[in-house]
C-alpha cells in the first residue's frame, strides 16, 4: 500500500524534467544537489526546534524537490555512480534523523508545548524511520524485494511537511502531535511488515533448498565381492 499514487509521483518527475536539464547545462552534479537538499532539511530541523513549524514544513517540502532533482540529473545526464547512490542514501538518513531530532528538541525546550511523552514518541519515531530504510536495504542485500508498507520515505516527508507548512501549530499544537504519533506508529508497522516479508521469503527459499536436497538420490556404495581362494596346484608326477 502506497499513500502517494504513482500517477502523482510520475507527474512530479515530468515537472522536474526541465529543471533537471537546466541544472545539467549549468554544470550541477547530483552530489552537489544532494548536499544542498540535505542542508535545506537541516534548516527545516532548526526551524522546528525553534518553534517555527510553518518554516520547518516549508523547508522540508522544498527539500523533496532536491531529492527528486538529484536523481533526475543523474539519469538524464548519465551521471549515476555507485558512490552517488551511497551518498544520497546516507544524507537521507541524516535528514530523517535531523527532522525528528528537531521536533524532539522543540518539545524539550518549548515553554508552551513542552511535553515529555512527545519527546519519547519523537525518539521512537526516529528509530522507526531508520528501521524502515534499514530493513529494505538489508533485504535487498539478501536478494529479497521488501519495498512494501504504506509509510515509505516520500510519505514520511509529505506527512511531516505539508500539514505544518499550511497549519503550523493549529489547535494548540495538537495537529502536529497527532501527525508525529501517526508517523511513529505507521513507521514501526512498515518496518515490522518488511521483517515479515523477509522472513517468509527466506523461509520459502530454505524450504525449497531442503526439498531439493532430499530429492537427490544417494548411490549406495558397491559391496565388495570376496575373491575366490586360489585353487591348489595339481601335483605333477615326474
Amino acid at each position: 500500500m502506497i499513500l502517494i499514487p504513482q500517477s502523482i509521483r510520475d507527474g512530479f518527475l515530468r515537472a522536474v524534467g526541465p529543471i533537471a536539464r537546466g541544472a545539467i547545462r549549468a554544470g550541477f552534479t547530483p552530489n552537489v544537489i544532494t548536499t544542498f537538499g540535505a542542508a535545506v532539511v537541516i534548516g527545516s530541523a532548526v526551524a522546528y526546534w525553534q518553534g517555527f513549524p510553518r518554516w520547518g514544513g516549508a523547508l522540508l517540502l522544498a527539500s523533496g524537490l532536491f531529492d527528486i532533482l538529484d536523481g533526475q540529473v543523474a539519469r538524464l545526464g548519465a551521471l549515476s555512480t555507485k558512490f552517488g547512490a551511497f551518498y544520497d542514501s546516507t544524507l537521507d538518513r541524516i535528514a530523517d534523523g535531523a527532522v525528528m531530532s528537531g521536533l524532539a528538541f522543540f518539545y524539550a525546550t518549548s515553554k508552551q508545548h513542552g511535553n515529555v511523552p512527545m519527546i519519547a514518541i519523537c525518539l521512537v519515531g526516529l528509530l522507526g524511520g531508520f528501521l524502515v530504510s534499514y530493513t529494505r536495504a538489508r533485504a535487498e542485500a539478501l536478494g529479497v524485494n521488501a519495498k512494501v508498507g504504506f509509510m515509505q520515505r516520500p510519505e514520511r516527508v509529505v506527512l511531516l511537511s505539508a500539514p505544518q507548512a499550511f497549519f503550523g501549530l493549529a489547535l494548540d499544537g495538537w495537529v502536529l502531535a497527532a501527525i508525529i504519533v501517526s508517523l511513529t506508529v505507521t513507521s514501526w508497522a512498515t518496518a515490522i511488515q518488511r521483517i515479515v516479508v523477509v522472513y517468509r521469503a527466506t523461509l520459502a527459499s530454505s524450504s525449497a533448498a531442503a526439498s531439493n536436497s532430499s530429492r537427490e538420490t544417494v548411490k549406495p556404495n558397491p559391496v565388495p565381492v570376496a575373491a575366490e581362494p586360489p585353487k591348489p596346484a595339481k601335483a605333477v608326477n615326474v
